[in-house]
């Protein structure tokens, strides 16, 4: 007979502020500074029965050692969203046991991105269960009947603990599950309430170690908090395998997926889509979306093609040089790193030779987008230049490269593909680095390389 020892209670002290946890209460915490903050916790129990290890089918069972090369691949292909910009911000579908966590806004559309995914892979043979812990299930069945939805195969728990969950999952066996939201999970195991940051650091761990061990693949849903950020521990974005935001352009007409961290895929990756009556449609040209210029042309206004995760993204810059009507000028930034625009500034004071100390200036990145690369240097310096100088620069010219210290122009990523986007898109002139000048012409679009900025900006004389 196998002797059983008697199971051992462990728990420990964990702070709802940080997440930092001790091994005795303690009436402040050590790392954020709160009172009165830390809560007990139970731990996973501990047992000398092996057999008892052995007859789980994941959270708390031993793993095996195994050969790197005999590690199995059959579950490596990805399960297609049916949506070809959220696809392509997972990096071409979803790797099968992979957890993606979506945070956004409240009335971003989460819920209504997810709802139509699922709708649409169960439309293609793939199980798909839809776990809700805020919504009932007919608040969830009036809103896919108002976006005219499939729903005959798509399966429906109303639960928040996730043990029930993982026991549900076992018995119906679905290839992907949608947990809404994570923040109102609960593991059986913690006695702190519904959001805190153990509940969702431990609802987080059981759920990713369930989706590992039994190749189910799991969306969560996240809120964020006032400050655009995940609410929840630091350690709820290194537990997933995925992490994607879904925002909202300045004038809320759009709705933008970002990627901010993605183990199967490109970081920074961008889809976009339009919300209307019938849910979220997507963006098939986002250039043409972020191009769409007055017909009257004016100055300060410049095109520029950023990279946005795979693929090239037109945008407008404009700039607006002004008398300084007070004591200190303003540097005004919406778009872009604010601290860049000073450092472009003085670059051209000094290497360009156009002052702007007793000027005040703004620059915008029309659309709403966030520029975090480089290569629209030279063309905010264009625009600058443009409304000092009051000149026009025409709309079928473009401009794009990153601006040193020393006033050169130095090239940036994917250069050719840049170019060919634009050339696509009507544009017959474009200002490039001297080292993203292509081999080959490009049909319809006249190319001047340039290696300095003084370069630059004689071209631009010729307005």
């Amino acid at each position: 007979m196998t002797k059983v020892s008697a199971k051992k209670v462990h728990s420990a002290f964990v702070c709802e502020q940080c997440g930092a946890d001790y091994p005795r209460w303690g009436g402040q915490c050590g790392q954020c500074g709160e009172w009165n903050t830390l809560k007990e916790i139970r731990l996973a129990t501990k047992t000398s029965n092996r057999a008892e290890h052995h007859s789980s089918g994941y959270a708390g069972s031993l793993s095996e050692v195994q050969r790197l090369s005999d590690v199995d691949l059959s579950h490596a292909p990805r399960i297609a969203t049916g949506i070809n910009e959220f696809d392509r911000v997972l990096g071409g579908g979803m790797v099968v046991g992979s957890v993606v966590l979506i945070g956004g806004a409240p009335g971003a559309g989460k819920s209504t991105l997810l709802l139509q995914a699922i709708a649409t892979m169960s439309e293609h043979a793939i199980k798909v269960l839809y776990v809700s812990g805020e919504e009932s299930l007919s608040q969830i069945a009036e809103r896919a009947q108002r976006l005219k939805l499939p729903t005959q195969h798509i399966y429906m728990l109303a639960e928040t603990s996730v043990q029930r969950i993982c026991e549900v999952v076992d018995s119906v066996k679905p290839a992907v599950l949608v947990i809404d939201s994570i923040q109102v999970m609960r593991t059986e195991e913690s006695d702190s309430a519904p959001g805190s940051v153990s509940q969702v650091r431990e609802s987080a761990s059981y759920l990713t170690q369930y989706a590992k061990k039994n190749h189910v693949s799991i969306f969560m849903v996240g809120h964020i908090t006032k400050d655009q950020a995940l609410a929840g521990p630091m350690t709820l974005s290194h537990i997933v395998d995925a992490q994607v935001i879904l925002g909202t352009t300045d004038d809320a007409r759009y709705r933008l997926l970002r990627a901010d961290k993605n183990r199967f895929g490109s970081v920074g990756e961008l889809g976009f889509f339009a919300m209307d009556s019938m849910g979220l449609k997507e963006v098939k040209n986002p250039s043409a979306l972020f191009l769409n210029r007055s017909q009257i042309a004016s100055s300060g206004s410049v095109i520029t093609v950023l990279w946005e995760g795979t693929r090239p993204l037109l945008v407008e810059i404009q700039a607006l040089v002004t008398d300084c009507q007070y004591g200190n000028p303003r540097r005004l930034a919406v778009g872009f790193d604010q601290n860049r625009l000073a450092m472009l500034l003085a670059v051209l004071a000094r290497h360009g030779g156009i002052i702007t100390a007793q000027d005040e200036i703004y620059a915008n990145v029309v659309g709403g987008i966030k520029v975090t690369e480089t290569g629209s240097d030279l063309a905010i310096l264009m625009g600058i230049t443009s409304s000092l100088k009051n000149k026009i620069i025409p709309q079928n010219w473009l401009f794009f490269g990153e601006v040193g210290l020393s006033g050169e122009i130095r090239p940036v990523a994917n250069g050719f593909a840049r170019i060919n986007d634009a050339a696509k898109h009507g544009f017959t002139h474009a200002v490039i680095p001297k080292a993203n000048a292509p081999k080959q012409k490009v049909t319809g679009l006249h190319i001047k390389a340039v290696s300095t900025l003084a370069e630059a900006l004689d071209i631009f004389a010729e307005f």
